[in-house]
């Protein structure tokens, strides 16, 4: 099993860097005799991490959010904002979702929400995620 590809493709998924990481988590579960439950974790665990990233980018860096090269657009940034406002830290668990997903990570570490929550919040919804991707495989294939 190529753990290090599902891994890798999780992480960068879930930093301002674009990946498919659900269609490499799904190429590589579709192997004979692969350990499904080690590559939910392999994948859940890259992808929080590459959240956390963002939470530390917004927790250290947001006083440069307004510089062109900050990675997260400033329309981005705010959508993510509002959801932030309106719902509080409970989108967290939506911090999977393609577009909205980053940039909610990146307003959790700006408005400073509680590390341990916020990484317990990540992780459930990104694990949920890829659980979903998971059972799909296990359906189709």
């Amino acid at each position: 099993m190529d753990y290090l590809a599902v891994f890798t493709s999780a992480f960068l998924a879930a930093t301002v860097l674009p990946a498919a990481s659900e269609v490499i988590l799904a190429g590589t579960a579709s192997v004979e005799g692969a350990d499904v439950f080690d590559l939910l974790l392999v994948a859940s665990a890259g992808n929080t991490l590459g959240s956390v990233v963002n939470w530390l980018l917004g927790r250290f860096l947001s006083v440069w959010r307004d510089r062109s090269w900050f990675p997260i657009k400033p329309d981005a940034l705010a959508r993510a904002t509002g959801w932030f406002s309106r719902f509080g830290v409970w989108t967290l668990l939506l911090a999977w979702v393609p577009v909205l997903g980053d940039p909610l990570t990146v307003v959790a570490g700006a408005l400073r929400v509680n590390f341990w929550l916020f990484l317990a919040l990540v992780a459930l919804g990104k694990t949920a995620r890829y659980a979903a991707v998971l059972g799909i495989v296990d359906i189709v294939g």
